[in-house]
């Protein structure tokens, strides 16, 4: 056994933990902890996706406010992820965490008791906000727990495909929910999960003491906040009403001006809420790179493929849902692979970079679709390929942007691996979704003379808005395909060769 102390300089707290000497047992057992918790918060931006039409029949609300159950959501975890991880590195990880849960409980709660729009919008910000204190917890937990450098990998593998595979986890639990017991359940099933990971963080997570606890960033938080609100919400506008909009052209610029003060104010302030040191460094730069590219690709396959198999080849909520356990099974077994046989070996580097390659071949694949496609020829190859990808690139990302972190920095590291992960989807939805719907209306533009010559006109519109849907998914996948092929070139570049560190940068290790 080891430990690693490092000389961060006396603006950061001091936080130990006795969870490195836990016996191996209680080490996975935490992990077991740590990836339920995970998966609720990850699994919660897709499981109310598949419920809300039966949401909005039982409540009343119209398709222009539907968007917001999911928008509210993600506004609230996406800003305040960062002062998440902050508070979890001030006050201690295992509070953090164990608050985030019961929070989390309690608004799930009060989201499938909402008896009408507004109470359920409140819900879900509410979840979101307690996500945001969770998220970082969890992984910065799972940093500290596992320091020894295998056993550590097979742990970022296993957590790595939780977060890849959570949202096709949820778009299944979304539709069994709904169809074989009530969309309410899509909310009180984390009664479920959190009860069982608070009991288990309760008994399992060892207590962390501060012993120095330095004032909180106020400015950078506000700063910080304000900025990924405004564009979180700046592109979730942009889904709905265009990006000429004025709404829309006004947040994205207030967010990118903020987020410029934002850094500005970072390499003034004695105590940072987010120190650059963590994100200026090549391999975690590149790290979070590719989750924000994971992020926005990934929606791609979730959401569009979920259109095609519903909309287009007639499958209900539990067929689609059951459609993608290809994927999430091939990208949990290579991402446990990946984490505990090839990047110890090799470094992230070669994983990160072949990974989104793999994964832009998946996209590539999907292209193919039509009107009568079958899944075992046109879709099953692709999301095989693409869980290969997705669990080559996820895994070794998150741990490779935690990497020679110290301790007393996991939080907000942690924190960061998240916020790239949740701009990147919101980026990813509103970019994907405007240039569907820009590809359909071309579509039928082109076409449109040839169903007032066709013998059945009736007939032959349905063809052309079927035909319309899939130019509109094709084309997305296309430009997935290119993210993900723009990605790897990126890690392949930015990204050190060589092995991640086995501690913090500047640390020096300790036997004992």
């Amino acid at each position: 056994m080891s430990s690693t102390t490092s000389d961060v300089g006396n603006v950061q707290p001091t936080i130990r933990s006795s969870a490195n000497d836990a016996p191996d047992r209680t080490r996975w057992l935490i992990l077991g902890v740590l990836g339920l918790a995970q998966l609720m918060v990850v699994l919660d931006a897709t499981v109310v996706n598949i419920a809300l039409p039966a949401a909005q029949l039982d409540l009343g609300f119209d398709n222009a406010d539907r968007s917001w159950v999911v928008t509210s959501y993600a506004l609230a975890f996406g800003s305040l992820l960062l002062l998440g991880g902050r508070l979890s590195d001030l006050f201690g990880r295992r509070t953090t965490f164990l608050v985030g849960l019961v929070g989390f409980a309690v608004m799930s709660a009060v989201g499938g008791a909402a008896v009408n729009f507004g109470m359920l919008v409140a819900a879900r910000a509410g979840q979101g906000v307690f996500g945001a204190l969770l998220a970082p917890a969890a992984l910065s937990l799972l940093t500290t727990t596992f320091t020894d450098p295998k056993e550590r990998a097979k742990a970022f593998g296993i957590f790595g495909a939780v977060a890849g595979a959570g949202g096709a986890i949820g778009l299944l639990l979304g539709g069994v929910l709904t169809e074989w017991a009530n969309w309410r359940w899509s909310l009180y099933v984390n009664l479920v999960f959190a009860g069982i990971a608070f009991v288990g963080g309760f008994l399992l997570l060892a207590k962390h003491r501060a012993t120095e606890r330095p004032a909180l960033d106020i400015p950078g938080t506000l700063t910080v906040s304000a900025a990924l609100f405004s564009i979180v919400y700046g592109f979730a506008h942009a889904e709905s009403d265009g990006w000429g909009n004025a709404v829309t052209i006004g947040f994205l610029a207030v967010g990118v001006v903020l987020l410029g003060v934002f850094v500005y104010l970072q390499t003034r302030a004695a105590h940072p809420l987010l120190p650059l040191r963590i994100v200026l460094d090549r391999t975690r730069g590149g790290a979070y790179l590719a989750v924000f590219v994971v992020g926005a690709g990934m929606f791609a396959v979730f959401l569009f493929l979920t259109y095609y198999l519903q909309s287009t080849l007639g499958y209900t909520p539990i067929t689609t849902g059951f459609a993608f356990l290809p994927m999430i099974a091939t990208l949990v077994v290579t991402a446990t692979v990946a984490t505990s046989v090839i990047l110890p070996r090799f470094g992230p580097r070669v994983l990160m970079s072949a990974g989104m390659l793999i994964a832009s071949a998946g996209m590539a694949l999907l292209t193919q679709i039509s009107i009568d496609s079958s899944y075992a020829a046109h879709i099953l190859p692709s999301l095989l390929v693409m869980g290969v990808g997705m669990g080559a690139t996820m895994a070794p990302a998150m741990q490779g942007a935690v990497s020679g972190v110290s301790p007393d920095d996991a939080g907000v590291a942690s924190a960061t691996v998240n916020t790239m992960q949740q701009i990147g989807g919101s980026i990813g939805t509103a970019l994907l979704s405007t240039i569907a719907a820009t590809a359909a209306t071309n579509y039928a533009t082109d076409n449109q003379a040839a169903v007032a010559q066709a013998a059945d006109p009736q007939a032959a519109a349905t063809l052309l808005r079927m035909n319309a849907e899939i130019a509109s998914y094709t084309t997305t996948f296309w430009w997935a395909s290119g993210i993900f092929l723009a990605g790897s070139v990126m890690a392949a570049l930015l990204v050190r060769s060589g092995k991640l560190p086995d501690g913090p940068e500047g640390a020096t290790v300790v036997a004992h």
